[in-house]
């Protein structure tokens, strides 16, 4: 997968007489006259006039990605990646960590106020670096590129394939429970419906991005009308005076007294409910107006999602005893169980179309962090390419589904979820003090958003604590997860490090390369020659001078 992963930058690349590139290159495609420094005759023509004749109606004028994602679609896909299966049916994990009512809700706000602190240093980073792929693009950037391909390397392998599955499966269990009402769902039933999603929406992704976010906006409000629904049975509940649960007196009575551990857990357990906080920085480069709409999004989803959790959590213990809830594996589905009666069935249906947007929305986001590490190298290049007419990255989401596909086959995807749950949360505080080291390192690099030092630094100290406690109390898991992640460390300097491989290397990938174009019809993206060479650093603005003097 990695033998030549440093092909895809530095090298030349010719291009046959069908038009497919047929070796290794770099991830711009310009025209002749441009790649022989030489200007284009003056026959007082355009290059669109020429071409125009000649080009099919179906193939766009450059082959990009396409900026498609707005501010609607950028929010629904920062909301559509946090509100997965579990607001529906793991509060209790927090509930049982944090020994009262009054305490699990006083944590998922707070959850959400550490999400935003998060967001916040995302938005700054989104905006200075502006390239697709979230922490890896960043700490690449940052700190080099063996850092930046240890997050590639255990997210690709095992991070984003093993949620994936986790996900599948809770779709496949949710629509295969009523017919089976009374027992498990078979092993194979599960796996066959979970195989049958993720192609489907492999397909679905490879065929037109306007297409995937349109499912993503659709599901995304079909999950926000799930829970406004639940919110609002609860809210009626408590105008009918069932509050006694919400009570101070009641609400911080402790069912067992909560150690610190025990709380971090806790804290831990409402984070992962709003893991997926920073994928709309995976896309960056498809996003309209990326320096506005990214940090708006960020503002509009964070919030709107913690106060969505809040409420939600507020119906369920107004309704439900905390006996009940911690008793319960599927809360959403009790608590229909126990308030809709014959509409019931409403709860498992929206669990499963949270679940199949959850889906979209990871299969969207992760194969452009494929994409993301191919053109830097740090991957094979037929990675880096996209479709010549629907400019969508084929071979990367071919990539995320297959390894999907194989982590649903292994069966053991819970445990691996538990080892790479650590390396996410790592990977995220690493990113976060790349950016108080990139201020040190580039004071002067304009920045379109500069959050308050306080932010970064509050964030890191959370990170922290919680990273000391989960070693403490769950060193084993830890400890492989970090295994994992080293692991990757012999493949970069073999893959990426090694420049000089055997010519045997490089003629078995460029047949592999020639081969997977063929097949994928992709090639590399185009850009414009004018943005190849951006000004070395862009200066502040309140640093007086014009941002183009450093050139000038």
């Amino acid at each position: 997968m990695v033998a030549d992963m440093d092909g895809a930058k530095g090298n030349n690349h010719k291009t046959n007489s069908s038009g497919v590139c047929s070796s290794r290159r770099s991830d711009t495609s310009l025209s002749p006259a441009a790649q022989n420094n030489k200007p284009p005759k003056d026959d007082g023509s355009t290059p669109n006039d020429k071409n125009s004749s000649s080009r099919h109606p179906d193939v766009p004028e450059r082959v990009t990605l396409k900026k498609e994602i707005g501010l609607l679609s950028a929010c629904t896909i920062i909301i559509g990646n946090i509100i997965g299966s579990g607001i529906f049916i793991s509060p209790k994990g927090v509930l049982e960590h944090s020994g009262s009512v009054g305490i699990a809700l006083i944590v998922w706000v707070l959850g959400g106020c550490i999400a935003a602190l998060g967001s916040l240093c995302y938005a700054e980073l989104g905006v200075t670096i502006p390239k697709s792929g979230g922490d890896y693009a960043y700490v690449t950037q940052i700190f080099g590129g063996l850092v930046g391909f240890l997050l590639l390397w255990s997210a690709v392998l095992i991070m984003y394939p093993a949620t994936l599955a986790v996900i599948a499966l809770t779709f496949s269990n949710y629509v295969l429970q009523p017919v089976f009402p009374n027992c498990v769902p078979p092993y194979m039933a599960t796996r066959m419906l979970s195989t049958a999603c993720l192609l489907f929406l492999t397909w679905v992704n490879c065929s037109s991005v306007r297409l995937a976010t349109r499912i993503q906006d659709i599901f995304t409000v079909g999950k926000l009308l799930a829970l406004c629904l639940i919110i609002v049975v609860g809210l009626i509940q408590i105008s009918n005076g069932h509050y006694e649960g919400l009570t101070p007196q009641v609400a911080f009575k402790f069912s067992t007294t909560p150690s610190v551990g025990q709380i971090a857990l806790a804290f831990l357990q409402a984070s992962f409910a709003f893991s997926g906080w920073n994928f709309l920085n995976y896309v960056t480069e498809e996003v309209v107006d990326p320096r506005r709409n990214l940090p708006r999004a960020i503002y509009i989803s964070i919030p709107l999602v913690t106060f969505v959790y809040t409420l939600t959590n507020i119906a369920y213990f107004s309704s439900m005893s905390p006996e009940e809830l911690l008793s319960s594996n599927a809360v959403a589905v009790t608590f229909g169980e126990k308030l809709l009666g014959m509409f019931s069935v409403i709860m498992p249906i929206s669990v499963a179309l949270s679940t199949f947007g959850g889906i979209n929305g990871y299969l969207f986001t992760s194969s452009r962090l494929c994409f993301s590490g191919a053109r830097e190298g740090h991957l094979p290049s037929l990675l880096a390419m996209i479709h010549f007419k629907n400019c969508t990255p084929i071979p990367a989401l071919l990539v995320c589904c297959t390894a999907t596909v194989v982590i649903l086959c292994i069966g053991e995807t819970h445990n691996l979820i538990n080892y790479v749950s650590f390396i996410n949360y790592l990977s995220y505080g690493v990113t976060i003090a790349g950016l108080l080291y990139y201020r040190w390192k580039k004071p002067n690099i304009y920045r379109p958003i500069k959050v308050n030092l306080l932010v970064p630094v509050c964030y890191l100290l959370f990170w922290a604590l919680m990273l000391a406690f989960s070693l403490h109390s769950e060193p084993l898991v830890c400890g492989v997860g970090l295994v994992i992640m080293l692991t990757g460390v012999p493949v970069y300097f073999l893959g990426v490090h090694w420049k000089h491989k055997p010519k045997c290397i490089y003629d078995f990938i460029e047949w592999a390369t020639y081969v997977g174009q063929r097949l994928c019809c992709v090639v590399f993206p185009q850009v414009d020659p004018i943005e190849l060479n951006p000004p070395s650093e862009w200066t502040d603005k309140s640093s007086g001078r014009s941002s183009m003097s450093a050139n000038s």
